[in-house]
């Protein structure tokens, strides 16, 4: 009869565990790591650099003014 302690699952027999990943999974890591800065810095840019014009009305007839009171 076979034991059953043979199939069951342990940390050990995992590959990436206690520091045993491969250099191209750490690679591979690292560039995640790097696109996601990379798309969050570029939505920044772009959130930082657009304006909105809050003017609500014309020449003619002024609306609400922002901060004045």
């Amino acid at each position: 009869m076979k034991s059953n302690i043979d199939d069951e699952l342990s940390l050990d027999k995992i590959d990436d565990y206690n520091g045993t990943e491969s250099k191209e999974k750490k690679v591979i890591v690292a560039l995640v790591i790097v696109f996601c800065l990379a798309v969050g810095g570029i939505f920044a840019y772009i959130k930082s650099n657009s304006q909105v014009d809050d003017y609500i009305g014309s020449e003619d007839k002024p609306g609400i003014v922002p901060g004045k009171r």
